[in-house]
């Protein structure tokens, strides 16, 4: 995994060796299939590839193709800038913006762990699908 800022980024790429274990974790091939997470962009996009090998970003609450936009991935040798303060930790908004969350700092902004950030994602994702109509993704 690498991790860091790029310009006003904030991204955290997967290693090609973990590319299929973080889609496993956040259940992708179910939310939307032919993709995989290469990683996150600002703590509330996911990276993807589709199965051609193009990238994209998504938010990670609510993961639909209709918000799919197309997202150039930074070269692979790009060194990231390091921030020590955010290693490790991922941003998540309590009750994410989708649902009517507030974006700003303040009591609705809480840090994870990458465990924790794919159960939250997972959740209010089945959630979303509920609500609309989808099912849900499997446990």
């Amino acid at each position: 995994m690498n991790e860091g800022w790029l310009g006003d980024d904030y991204l955290i790429l997967f290693d090609e060796a973990e590319v299929a274990v973080a889609s496993d974790r956040y259940a992708i091939s179910q939310l939307l299939p032919g993709y995989q997470v290469l990683g996150l962009r600002g703590w509330d996009d996911f990276i993807l590839r589709d199965s051609a090998g193009q990238t994209y970003s998504v938010p990670t609450v609510s993961v639909n193709t209709k918000y799919l936009s197309p997202f150039n991935l930074p070269e692979t040798k790009l060194s990231l800038r390091p921030d020590p303060s955010f290693s490790g930790r991922i941003k998540w908004y309590v009750t994410p913006i989708a649902f009517g969350g507030d974006p700003s700092v303040g009591e609705n902004l809480i840090w994870v762990t990458h465990e924790q950030h794919a159960q939250l994602v997972r959740w209010w994702n089945d959630k979303y699908r509920s609500l609309k109509g989808h099912p849900s993704t499997p446990a």
